[in-house]
């Protein structure tokens, strides 16, 4: 797959990251590249198995070969991409294996910055919390799922900031790059993008009571959610019934 055949997500996706024009340095136009080419990839504009052509790169972002041969370096690292010798770099495939362990591990840690985060909140991070969902909602209304996917990984992490543990925040973030492909990946989407909302609210009620056990609990259900259509796809069988927990139930007009 080449760039000049990307449909449309494309240009849209290009447009919401970081420009190359004006400033020329070195470091701007690597972090430039890299931010693009990851978002390609994560959302699956460039697809697992796709080979990366660095000359049509160049042409479509307006880069020389330099930044865009470092990028692909840095993408490798990211376990994004994979470098075969004496070819092209692939979109690095998605393993079930994998998946499976990234959801054990990711259930954990948003399951404690839940807990830890009821009992830190304050209101003004609560109202911050609140505005994210509101945000995911209005996303949800007008079917922009890229601006979704973006307020969803901030309302995730501001959980995890909320949770005051360095650790767990270092933790989240070197895993958030393959949580967020994972779950663009996921075969449940658009069926799944209205139980999600519902799955936030729920989270979010259960900070604003100041419930550790409910919003560790509903924390590890929205993952276990969110990534089993993905794990299914991977190993041919239909996805599991998404799983409620009575604490995370939403309301009767929840959108």
């Amino acid at each position: 797959m080449t760039l000049s055949q990307i449909p449309t997500p494309l240009a849209a996706l290009i447009a919401r990251t970081p420009t190359l024009d004006g400033g020329r340095r070195k470091g701007a136009l690597h972090g430039g590249v890299v931010t693009q080419l990851r978002n390609l990839i994560v959302t699956g504009v460039l697809a697992p198995g796709a080979k990366l052509n660095e000359r049509e790169i160049c042409e479509q972002l307006a880069v020389s070969r330099t930044p865009v041969r470092e990028a692909i370096k840095t993408l490798i690292q990211d376990g994004l991409l994979h470098a075969l010798p004496n070819q092209s770099a692939v979109v690095a495939e998605l393993d079930l294996d994998h998946v499976t362990a990234l959801i054990d591990v990711v259930t954990t840690i948003e399951g404690l910055a839940g807990e830890l985060a009821a009992r830190n909140i304050t209101e003004e991070a609560i109202a911050e919390i609140g505005l994210l969902h509101y945000r995911m909602r209005l996303h949800h209304a007008r079917d922009e799922l890229p601006g979704y996917f973006e307020a969803n990984t901030a309302f995730h992490r501001k959980i995890v900031e909320i949770a005051a543990n360095p650790v767990l925040l270092w933790v989240w973030d070197l895993l958030a790059l393959r949580v967020d492909r994972a779950r663009y990946s996921s075969n449940l989407w658009p069926t799944r993008w209205k139980a999600a909302i519902q799955e936030h609210q729920g989270i979010l009620d259960a900070l604003s009571a100041r419930d550790s056990v409910k919003a560790g609990e509903a924390l590890r259900q929205h993952v276990r959610n969110g990534l089993s259509g993905l794990v299914a796809a991977l190993s041919g069988e239909q996805p599991p019934p998404l799983q409620k927990h009575p604490t995370i139930d939403p309301p009767a007009d929840a959108v």
